[in-house]
């Protein structure tokens, strides 16, 4: 009893004495090594060569092994992603020596190309210089790489996406127009540390698009929607081990619901479902009809029929939730928990039809992972923050990571 006190006292005053960067770098060193199934002697050395980098630049810099497992538990670990069953499976791009802006879009464009693959989605992140000790690190300013712009018009209406006006307002404010259109891909924002951020145009040929039918209605395709294939994610930061990096965009495949449900369906959205309905002819002047219902499983069925015609990797959230659930049992077998945010995990159609609504989950936090970054105009530390005058921020809650 004695000596296990004193082993305690030990151990507290170790950790203690140790900064936070070098304790997160062994907490993940040893759950790296532990999977990896690596020599104990290996990871001591290698704990070693940490202590003495730290000691010289309040960093270190991790081998690629370890970047490329520490992305993929990022993922196993994002509460938010339904569709982690995958996790194992994540491309990641080592891109820490490009150091201009010039190269990030490049290398940004390239990910797009890989990660659409013709429209059989393939999950990628590409990662890039990770943050210096007491510095910014790299920004993409945009949300996601691709996003469609949203413009005010005099009257308070919003042409195309209204989660982007406030982003679209500041492409022009660099000197961006875009066609005026409902679909109208916004350009990349990148800013390099300590510089001033620079404004990029995506190549038309490396987005692909998917023009939305319904495999009944006729009618539906003279709406004139469409959605981008790839949904990729670039304001979260990654963190392994104690080391940030801020600029680390990835992408998984859509759900459908994302697209039908939240973009097409929410009313601070594009707010679809009373045209739709119109055109189904149903009662909107009564909620007992639900109308809305209605429309929003017609507006699902016509994002589902549309990817796939097209040849687009798209899963619907019946299947969503049940791979969701094959991969909680995996990680039970292997010892491990799946934390998860009940509330972003439950599909926003038919929730109670799926196996996920009806299964308690921990919304606990485990490293590595992603967390949300600051909008950067809006970031009062950073010195080329913007202060302009755009409509109100109607843009929807924080979903998931990968999607």
């Amino acid at each position: 009893m004695e000596l296990s006190r004193k082993q305690n006292r030990e151990r507290i005053e170790e950790i203690e004495s140790e900064p936070m960067l070098v304790l997160e770098a062994k907490d993940y060193l040893h759950l790296f090594y532990r999977e990896q199934s690596l020599p104990e002697a290996q990871l001591q050395e290698r704990l070693v060569e940490i202590k003495h980098d730290y000691r010289r630049s309040l960093t270190y810099w991790q081998t690629e092994d370890e970047l490329i497992y520490g992305a993929k538990v990022a993922w196993r670990n994002s509460t938010r992603c339904i569709g982690r069953i995958f996790w194992e499976s994540l491309r990641v791009r080592d891109l820490r020596h490009l150091t201009t802006a010039e190269e990030i879009f490049a290398a940004i464009v390239d990910h797009i190309q890989q990660a659409t693959n013709g429209g059989n989605i393939r999950s990628t992140i590409s990662i890039f210089a990770p943050n210096s000790p007491g510095q910014p690190g790299i920004r993409i300013w945009n949300p996601l790489l691709i996003r469609y712009a949203g413009y005010l018009q005099a009257n308070g209406a919003i042409v195309g996406d209204p989660a982007q006006a406030e982003l679209t307002k500041i492409c022009q404010h660099f000197g961006w127009q875009g066609q005026g259109t409902q679909f109208d891909v916004l350009p990349l924002i990148i800013q390099m540390p300590r510089q001033k951020p620079q404004l990029f145009e995506l190549p038309p040929s490396a987005v692909m698009e998917v023009p939305i039918t319904h495999p009944d209605y006729e009618w539906f395709a003279e709406l004139g929607l469409k959605w981008h294939a790839l949904p990729a994610v670039s304001d979260w930061r990654l963190e392994i081990g104690g080391i940030s990096y801020s600029c680390a965009p990835f992408n998984g495949w859509y759900m459908s619901a994302e697209i039908g449900a939240r973009n097409f369906g929410d009313v601070q959205r594009y707010n679809l479902l009373p045209a739709i309905a119109q055109r189904m002819g149903l009662n909107t002047r009564s909620k007992l009809s639900l109308w809305q219902d209605w429309a929003l499983i017609e507006l699902n069925r016509a994002v589902l029929h549309s990817f796939t015609t097209c040849g687009v990797t798209i899963v619907d959230h019946h299947t969503a939730s049940a791979q969701f659930m094959r991969h909680w049992h995996r990680e039970a077998e292997a010892g491990r928990i799946v934390p998860a945010d009940w509330g972003r995990i439950v599909p926003p159609l038919s929730a109670s039809t799926t196996e996920v609504f009806h299964q308690e989950m921990q919304n606990i936090c485990l490293k590595p992972n992603f967390f949300p970054l600051p909008v950067p105009w809006k970031d009062r530390n950073k010195k080329h923050s913007l202060s302009i005058a755009t409509a109100p921020n109607n843009s929807q809650p924080k979903q998931c990571p990968f999607h």
